[in-house]
């Protein structure tokens, strides 16, 4: 959604949204798959129709996908409260603020930060202040987020031990985002799931992104696109790049590729 679908003031352009409403009449199947919580997809999920019983939602990069309407779970990964405390003691250390999302609490915080209140605004859910040396070791963990000025961040992904990039998917979204999940989580992934479970092959598939989160997935598309105002990284690995998200580049994909092949 954001630096892709959304323009840079957070809306949906009449031509994108013409594009997917035109792509659905043609019964293509247009999924969104984002870093955000349910929440924060809702209004733009509705906007565009996407909201039926039968149509699919990937959330929290696809650590969690489910059929929009009846919110019936078609997968889900999940890290641990004690993966939790782990994460929070390495973020303690390299002096940058933590924030998780639980299936039971929420959206957590050890310590308050103007980070979590962007993060709950975006997502329209509220931000939790708790020891996370209290979480039950067990508790349901959808994904796990450094959050800082990208000086900081940078720094911060600087030491991070080879280790954990075996042990979580590690993806970052924003240049004040970093998130852990799962290891079988990420977008990639999840498209890929969802691809086996619709029964379509990778080349029946298009993805488009911008950012270090979208690259699993651009990569298993047969048509991976890069937005005009991706990472070098996207670009680099995309079959195609398009015009930026304030030039209505997801509809020229639309145009260019799924509504002429139709």
């Amino acid at each position: 959604m954001d630096g892709t679908l959304l323009n840079s003031q957070k809306e949906i352009t009449r031509r994108v949204r013409s594009a997917i409403v035109a792509a659905q009449q043609q019964g293509v199947q247009v999924v969104l798959a984002s870093g955000r919580a349910l929440g924060g997809m809702a209004a733009t999920i509705d906007e565009l129709g996407l909201n039926s019983d039968e149509q699919y939602v990937l959330t929290h990069n696809a650590s969690l996908i489910m059929k929009y309407g009846c919110k019936t779970v078609l997968r889900s990964k999940t890290l641990s409260g004690k993966d939790m405390i782990d994460l929070c003691e390495l973020a303690n250390k390299s002096g940058v603020y933590i924030h998780a999302y639980s299936t039971k609490q929420g959206l957590i915080t050890p310590k308050h930060n103007k980070y979590s209140d962007e993060e709950a605004t975006t997502n329209n859910i509220a931000v939790k202040e708790i020891d996370f040396k209290s979480l039950d070791p067990d508790e349901e963990i959808l994904k796990v987020m450094f959050i800082d000025e990208p000086e900081r961040l940078t720094a911060a992904i600087k030491q991070l031990p080879v280790s954990l990039y075996k042990k979580y998917t590690i993806a970052q979204s924003t240049p004040n985002f970093l998130e852990f999940m799962h290891k079988d989580s990420g977008k990639g992934m999840g498209v890929a799931a969802l691809a086996t479970h619709l029964g379509l092959e990778s080349n029946q598939v298009v993805c488009v992104g911008d950012a270090g989160n979208d690259l699993d997935m651009i990569k298993f598309a047969g048509l991976g696109v890069a937005m005009g105002n991706a990472t070098d990284e996207i670009k680099a690995v995309a079959n195609y790049t398009t015009a930026s998200n304030d030039d209505d580049g997801v509809a020229h994909v639309f145009e260019k590729f799924v509504l002429t092949a139709s």
